[in-house]
């Protein structure tokens, strides 16, 4: 294999390895009630999602408060948290506007 070949192929792999150590792990309190005996669903998802961005500037001067819900029931809180998300940063939506003149 000649330097030219070889050169991008270890930059390729190199970058798969990088970004394969950013992949999220198993969250073993999906399901499992939390203190209260309550486990966060969709519509507490979608509020979370909704204040991130004041919840995340807390958190980092607390340790009490949490961006993200662990005790959470799986797909439809990160359905609803992403959802929420993106209704306060506009979604997209506010894209349609820009193309037309």
């Amino acid at each position: 294999m000649t330097r030219s070949r070889l050169v991008p192929l270890v930059a390729v792999l190199g970058l798969v390895l990088l970004l394969s150590a950013c992949a999220a792990g198993v969250n073993p309190n999906v399901d499992v009630p939390d203190a209260d005996g309550l486990v966060a669903g969709f519509w507490r998802g979608l509020w979370q999602g909704i204040i991130a961005p004041v919840t995340f500037i807390i958190s980092l001067f607390t340790e009490s408060v949490n961006v993200y819900e662990v005790h959470n029931s799986g797909g439809w809180y990160d359905f609803g948290f992403v959802l929420g998300a993106g209704i306060l940063f506009g979604g997209g939506f506010l894209g349609i506007f820009r193309g037309r003149g």
